[in-house]
């Protein structure tokens, strides 16, 4: 290289910012990616013990019986109903009582 080159190539060395897409980062994204992953699995199990505790709550309590056909559920009523005021309720119960 010559004086010319070394003059461009200082110019923009200054410029460089260091990290771009195509260089190694020290950043670990294996265990955060993980952690997201069991955060958003756990969200998703809390969910669904909340719906699923509703659900039971429900049948429990006959709120969703059918007013033509007292035998039979009304499967609409059941996909709507709450039983508790909140949802951390349904779950607190289904953790507090594991084999209702």
């Amino acid at each position: 290289m010559d004086d010319k080159e070394k003059a461009v190539m200082a110019m923009y060395h200054a410029s460089n910012p260091g990290h771009f897409s195509g260089e190694a980062s020290r950043f670990n994204h294996l265990p955060w990616s993980l952690l997201a992953l069991a955060v958003g699995l756990i969200v998703w199990l809390v969910i669904a013990l909340g719906h699923a505790e509703n659900q039971r709550n429900a049948l429990l309590t006959r709120a969703c019986q059918d007013r033509v056909f007292p035998a039979e559920i009304d499967a609409r009523c059941l996909a709507r109903v709450q039983t508790r005021a909140h949802w951390w309720q349904h779950v607190l119960y289904a953790l507090s009582h594991p084999n209702s």
